[in-house]
């Protein structure tokens, strides 16, 4: 089964929403989240990366500025531009990106649920990253930005959440100078919101689709607190943490390409032999632009101004491996590992990766500007993230990428 339950949100006053939403922390810099909250006292980047209010703190991850974090959330409740729900809900968030919309429960799921893989993972996490978000949301004893999950599409629930939306009005609902809509819902009725949480309890598993690091975080700092009141008796807030959970039809996971600084000492002609020996190398016709992969185990590769398509030769597909057969570990297991020496990934300094939603001009930019060569591929399908969870291994870094990325600010969850 898998636990949703209401919670009383922290979240805008309806006129201050549209000034409040900020990107998630972990997608800019802290001078791109510095810029972005310039003149806007109100942006939620003040909270997820209070060190651009601390020009004068140098360590990002010190606690001055954990501790600034709290006192922006005080002071924007005590002016009344964050206020908190009077009584539990779960809430109707609704995203719309090139026409394409996604629409998921806002609600919290269990820390223990988590523990024993009901909330099912598929990447690894980085403990030094894990160790930022604990010191923010133990500072600010509230999980600040929600976790991005998944669930197999339930006609039940959809019939449910499409019919209370049909027949209220949301909450919030705007568009963003990214051109992405923004659409809350309170639930308000008592009896839809045990009706939600009794069709959830019917659901055999929860997925992170993205922020890992946040949901381990998020763990963790409900287990400090179970330490620190070991009377505690599981219906504490800090036994649940905050989650948009989106029905898997919804979603679309963008290509996450990767760019190589050098080509391992070896020239272009003897590289692209090299390569020859795992792949079918075609050059692409440049009246044609970039190339996208149509399908899964081709990739597009861009070398010395000129685009070409790669498809893995059949002997190197393993498609009984639920992990070799993903176009990642292709790359990985034939090329960047045996041809260029990129041996770990997630550690080589040889190695970048450029999110789908950049488009093949930012390849053709990085390569123009400090790589070699760059390599697009065809986006992960949710089917196979699903799969990879379901029977407890984990993808590749850097596998996928998802679009649109939630808002935050529009929902806090205290503990």
């Amino acid at each position: 089964m898998a636990i949703v339950r209401p919670f009383r949100a922290v979240r805008p006053a309806r006129e201050y929403a549209d000034q409040v939403i900020s990107l998630p922390y972990d997608v800019m810099n802290r001078e791109e989240a510095a810029k972005m909250a310039e003149g806007n006292p109100y942006s939620f980047l003040h909270v997820c990366r209070a060190e651009i209010d601390l020009p004068h703190v140098e360590d990002p991850y010190s606690e001055p500025v954990y501790a600034r974090a709290k006192k922006n959330i005080n002071d924007l409740l005590e002016n009344e531009i964050l206020i908190r729900d009077g009584e539990p809900m779960l809430y109707i968030y609704k995203q719309v990106m090139d026409g394409r919309s996604q629409t998921g429960i806002v609600g919290c799921v269990s820390i223990d649920e988590y523990m024993n893989n009901t909330i099912k993972k598929h990447e690894f996490t980085r403990l030094e990253k894990e160790l930022d978000r604990i010191k923010h949301f133990d500072a600010c004893n509230t999980n600040t930005e929600p976790v991005f999950l998944t669930y197999r599409d339930d006609k039940r629930l959809r019939t449910l959440i499409e019919g209370w939306m049909n027949g209220h009005a949301p909450e919030y609902d705007f568009t963003t100078k990214d051109g992405i809509g923004h659409a809350l819902w309170t639930i308000t009725d008592q009896g839809v919101v045990r009706s939600l949480t009794y069709l959830f309890s019917e659901i055999d598993a929860l997925y992170i689709a993205d922020g890992h690091h946040r949901s381990a975080s998020a763990v963790k700092v409900g287990q400090k607190r179970r330490e620190e009141h070991p009377d505690y008796t599981g219906d504490e807030e800090f036994n649940y943490f905050m989650a948009v959970i989106f029905p898997d039809a919804d979603l679309k996971i963008f290509d996450y390409n990767r760019v190589v600084k050098d080509l391992n000492g070896y020239s272009k002609e003897e590289f692209l032999a090299k390569i020859a020996e795992k792949f079918i190398v075609e050059p692409v016709d440049s009246q044609n632009g970039p190339y996208r992969p149509e399908a899964k185990h081709t990739f597009g590769m861009y070398l010395a101004d000129r685009w070409y398509k790669l498809t893995a030769k059949a002997e190197y597909v393993c498609e009984e491996d639920v992990i070799k057969c993903l176009d990642v570990s292709i790359l990985q297991d034939h090329l960047l590992q045996p041809v260029l020496g990129i041996e770990d990934p997630r550690t080589d300094k040889r190695i970048d990766f450029v999110g789908g939603i950049r488009g093949p001009g930012e390849l053709e930019r990085r390569v123009g500007l400090d790589m070699a060569v760059a390599f697009a591929l065809h986006p992960v399908m949710i089917s196979d993230l699903l799969a990879v969870a379901d029977k407890g291994m984990v993808m590749p870094p850097k596998s996928t990428w998802f679009e649109p990325k939630l808002g935050s600010g529009l929902f806090m969850h205290e503990l």
